[in-house]
């Protein structure tokens, strides 16, 4: 057991965060707790305000339609199911990339039972769409088209303008999951004819657990109901829901601690540069895959994925044959204060498309706040445990 802690788990959450995250959300709580949208008084408003002003931060962070087209969840899962099933059919068809995470999976495989099907399209060994096939696919039914925009297995991006383009040309909706990627790299839904852009406030947006959202435009949204339904301290005289945004999929009382949190998180970023942080991250991996990839052959060591940084974010997997991928991670952790992640990450067709389905693999994941001396560590303490397991 050692008293030093590295993480390298920011893929599942990111651990630290900014100071003016953690400032907004004492403040919110010493200052005594209100809500929104059901009550007239001054404080209520303020908070009001603040919500909105985040929501307007969102959407020009993802270059969207309006800020009303913003929806606050509870975390990206969330956000996906209120997507996938408020907009399918009876009848209608979808096509998913092979690296897809179970959030985007178990919704789909749940409405098979209701005549929604859908196909995954082949991706090469590092988790690159393939054009040719995911034009294959399309069907008469097809509606449309949901993709990760970076791996949580190995890191990989998908050239999700490419898919636009399909997209668009094939008049489908185009959903994207940006848990790995919003914050790292840019999205722009205008751009890259994104249709619905699902997000998760506590991974590389730096705002705490328990928020999320989506947002999407007024095409897609017209042909969408809610999956929630309950108060939301408008048209309260009615058994019905809103039918405007962003009500029509609110129901019930926000995570405004989460929201708030969320704002300063996406402040942090405009302050440091979404490129700055790429590229920190980017020097960091480099780090990373150049020393696993000098660790002696004998160790029998492998990278999941692309050997080196271009056209991915800070997630890297690797596995050994001479050591189990849970003993791996828990000697790291109990010998040397290395916090990572094992398993399968709830991607087992990624898996599957990495050929690492039966064991899973190690992964490693690096943030804004990593530094090289961590990666280094990590590195040292990879080969030194593959070396007593020899």
């Amino acid at each position: 057991m050692v008293n030093k802690k590295i993480y390298l788990d920011n893929a599942c959450t990111t651990a630290v965060k900014p100071d003016n995250v953690k400032k907004v959300i004492r403040e919110y709580l010493e200052d005594g707790i209100t809500n929104i949208n059901r009550s007239s008084y001054k404080k209520s408003n303020e908070i009001e305000e603040k919500i909105y002003e985040t929501r307007e931060r969102i959407n020009k962070f993802f270059n969207g339609e309006t800020e009303k087209n913003v929806i606050f969840t509870k975390n990206i899962t969330e956000s996906l199911n209120v997507v996938i099933k408020g907009f399918l059919k009876e009848g209608d068809h979808v096509i998913v990339s092979g690296v897809e995470h179970n959030a985007v999976m178990r919704p789909l495989e749940s409405l098979k039972s209701k005549n929604i099907s859908y196909d995954i399209v082949k991706c090469d060994k590092y988790g690159q769409v393939e054009i040719s096939d995911l034009k294959n696919k399309i069907k008469n039914n097809t509606k449309m088209i949901i993709m990760t925009v970076a791996s949580n297995v190995n890191g990989t991006i998908i050239d999700i303008e490419k898919v636009g383009e399909v997209a668009k040309e094939k008049n489908l909706f185009f959903v994207v999951d940006t848990a790995q990627a919003a914050g790292i790299i840019n999205i722009d839904m205008k751009k890259f004819n994104i249709s619905c852009v699902t997000f998760t406030g506590h991974k590389s947006l730096y705002g705490p657990q328990g928020i999320g959202g989506f947002v999407i435009n007024s095409d897609m949204e017209s042909k969408m109901s809610p999956l929630i339904y309950g108060g939301t301290g408008s048209i309260s005289d009615k058994l019905v829901m809103p039918n405007f945004l962003p009500d029509k999929y609110e129901a019930g009382t926000l995570n405004l601690i989460g929201i708030l949190g969320l704002n300063e998180g996406i402040k942090f970023i405009e302050a440091n540069g979404i490129e700055n942080i790429y590229n920190h991250e980017m020097e960091i991996t480099k780090i990373f895959i150049d020393g696993i990839l000098n660790i002696d052959s004998k160790y029998k060591c492998s990278l999941i994925g692309k050997e080196n940084i271009n056209g991915r974010v800070g997630v890297v997997s690797i596995c050994s044959e001479i050591i189990d991928n849970g003993e791996f991670a828990y000697l790291l952790d109990e010998e040397y204060g290395i916090m990572v992640r094992a398993g399968l990450h709830c991607a087992p067709i990624a898996h599957k498309t990495f050929g690492t389905y039966d064991k899973g693999t190690v992964r490693f994941s690096f943030s804004f706040n990593t530094k090289e001396e961590e990666v280094k560590y990590a590195i040292s303490g990879i080969e030194k445990i593959l070396k007593i397991k020899l």
